[in-house]
């Protein structure tokens, strides 16, 4: 039987509330003895990221860093983890849903003081969003609390369609019957329970516009997929939704982006998770994601394995795109990155330095959408041309 909304809710507020609850006591116990209070935080550092080949995701590694109150290097750091563990706490006990931007505000303000010379001082707590930003991923990496299981909202980026059915805040929604649009990934998606469900597979499309053009022609129905996107580089949200898809509901993801460094560094993104947000890989990355292009063999073909090109030499010369400056750097950066040493990735991105160049999805949908929707996609999956 469903668990009401209400009751769901709740028991994710008791449950943060009280590994905030748990986490904290430790400094009050510290005081209370004599002792210097000390936050002991792993380090959110790239040195300090690993890739794990046995889980195929993005960990943080065993370094920690020691942040003390009487510390003057420190000192405003520890302040700002420990007013946001509080204002969060504070959220989750009244019953509220912060956004990001609630989190800063509510912890701006000015601190006056005296100094041991005896003049008034002035100390924010923070300036910028960044530094607020910085004091909830403190928050997370202490707790081992993801925010959407603090239930901090953010802004709703990704969309999903499909044969699929799940219960949100006690309605029961049919993710089928949107029309011409599309369900709006929730911020806290572990609130979201999956009901019944008719898919062999889930696409992930990295551009918004190609999602919609898939969508409006029911590619979602007639080849019995859940259609998702995250415009773009992908929110938090989108991708614990598509790891839940996997996870769960056992569905392979496959996963369409531009040829081009940024849309194969967003496939890895789904697949081992980011640099950035390594402490939550394991909840967000779906590790066994393939990619199913487009690839840079797509557009010339591999005669290591006889495979042809999907276009016609007159085709690239009308559809490829002359690659920039910044987009060779960043081919030369992912180069190094160890998810990116497999044989096939090795020399997809050799054929992109050797030919700088790129394509867009939306340059196959110009052969007509129906060779994206019916050849393209569904060929790829059915020979397993497809990257892991």
């Amino acid at each position: 039987m469903a668990i009401p909304a209400d009751k769901v809710d709740l028991e994710a507020r008791k449950r943060a509330a009280r590994v905030i609850h748990e986490k904290l006591k430790k400094l009050l116990e510290d005081i209370m003895e004599g002792k210097p209070p000390k936050l002991v935080i792993p380090k959110r550092t790239l040195a300090n990221t690993i890739f794990d080949p046995e889980k195929g995701v993005l960990l943080l590694g065993s370094e920690t860093l020691e942040r003390e109150l009487f510390d003057m290097g420190e000192a405003r750091r520890f302040m700002q983890t420990l007013l946001m563990a509080a204002i969060i706490y504070q959220a989750l006990v009244e019953n509220e849903y912060p956004t990001i931007r609630d989190l800063y505000y509510r912890g701006k303000h000015t601190i006056v003081y005296r100094s041991l010379k005896g003049r008034l001082m002035e100390e924010n707590t923070w300036d910028e969003q960044a530094e607020s930003d910085a004091a909830l991923r403190d928050v997370e990496v202490l707790t081992g609390l993801l925010r959407e299981e603090m239930l901090i909202l953010s802004k709703e980026k990704g969309k999903v369609v499909g044969n699929l059915t799940i219960r949100s805040g006690g309605d029961v929604i049919d993710l089928s019957r949107l029309g011409h649009g599309a369900y709006a990934i929730e911020s806290t998606p572990d609130l979201i329970e999956f009901l019944d469900w008719d898919a062999e597979y889930v696409l992930v499309v990295e551009k918004d516009a190609v999602f919609q053009q898939l969508h409006r022609i029911k590619f979602w129905k007639k080849h019995k997929a859940i259609l998702v996107t995250g415009a773009g580089q992908p929110d938090r949200a989108t991708r614990r939704f598509v790891r839940r898809l996997h996870e769960e509901l056992k569905l392979p993801v496959y996963v369409l982006t531009d040829s081009d460094p940024y849309g194969f560094y967003i496939y890895s993104v789904y697949k081992v998770g980011s640099i950035q947000l390594s402490y939550e890989s394991e909840r967000l990355a779906t590790p066994k994601a393939k990619f199913l292009g487009v690839s840079m063999t797509d557009i010339f073909g591999d005669p290591s394995r006889g495979k042809k090109p999907y276009l016609s030499e007159r085709e690239r010369r009308n559809f490829i795109i002359k690659a920039t400056d910044r987009d060779i750097k960043r081919a030369k950066e992912i180069m190094n990155y160890s998810w990116f040493q497999t044989k096939e990735w090795k020399r997809e991105l050799k054929i992109f330095l050797e030919k700088k160049v790129k394509l867009e999805i939306e340059a196959l949908a110009s052969k007509g959408l129906r060779f994206l929707a019916d050849e393209y996609i569904p060929g790829k999956i059915e020979t397993g041309d497809v990257l892991g």
